[in-house]
């Protein structure tokens, strides 16, 4: 799994956890409203039928206004390169990311995959084609 020595193999921090805690394999710098891709150092193969979704740290987006630009990003089950973390600054300083930060989680899901058919008509339900904001507000 590692592809950098030393690279931290992701852990849940508790027993009922969804996400494994990603860290940085690299020192950093996130430009104020800028962006960068972090370097995890790790390569990973999904089980068959799922894929990984990169999720931001609440504790990052709640005390630096740090946050995964793609959220979530997903990694396919077919995948093999290193895992990155498309990391966004919301704030107005720069942002120091530190190897060993923990920078993101990764959540394992299980996903369908589905053959599209072409339909002139589809079954009707009480929403029918109202979309956003239409089941009321909030």
């Amino acid at each position: 799994m590692p592809i950098v020595p030393g690279a931290k193999i992701p852990e849940q921090k508790s027993a009922q956890a969804a996400g494994y805690d990603l860290a940085s394999a690299e020192d950093i710098e996130i430009p104020p409203h800028g962006r960068a891709l972090v370097h995890t150092g790790l390569r990973v193969a999904p089980p068959r039928n799922c894929h990984i979704e990169i999720r931001p740290r609440s504790g990052l987006a709640l005390k630096h206004g740090i946050t995964v630009l793609n959220t979530p990003g997903t990694v396919d089950a077919d995948y093999r390169g290193e895992l990155m973390v498309l990391l966004f600054n919301t704030t107005d300083i720069p942002f120091a990311v530190h190897t060993g930060d923990r920078i993101a989680q990764a959540v394992f899901m299980r996903h369908l995959t589905v053959q599209w058919v072409k339909a002139d008509d589809l079954d009707p339900t009480p929403r029918g084609e109202k979309g956003f904001g239409s089941t009321g507000k909030g």
